[in-house]
């Protein structure tokens, strides 16, 4: 099987919320560069960085839910065990 082979549909409410949080995330980022910009203290940039990478993971977790709640239990149940494969493989990339 490809990697079209099977559809991905997600509620609005799901996309809404992954939305929101990496919205929320990019505004978070967007602030550090001002601040690097601005010269402001290592160390408040490092604090933000952490609420940064914070955002980004728990966003990360959501999107990781919902896959196996429902795309990786509709790929089973349709037999479409290498979506298995590519879940590992996301996530081997993901973590490094």
């Amino acid at each position: 099987m490809d990697n079209n082979s099977h559809q991905h549909y997600h509620s609005e409410e799901h996309k809404k919320t992954v939305s929101n949080r990496l919205a929320r995330a990019i505004g978070h980022l967007q602030k550090v560069k001002q601040m690097v910009e601005d010269d402001e203290d290592c160390s408040e940039v490092l604090i933000q960085l952490a609420a940064v990478k914070s955002a980004i993971n728990n966003t990360s977790k959501v999107i990781l839910k919902e896959h196996m709640d429902h795309c990786i239990v509709h790929a089973v149940e349709d037999g479409d065990l290498e979506m298995l494969d590519e879940l590992s493989n996301a996530i081997d990339k993901f973590i490094k």
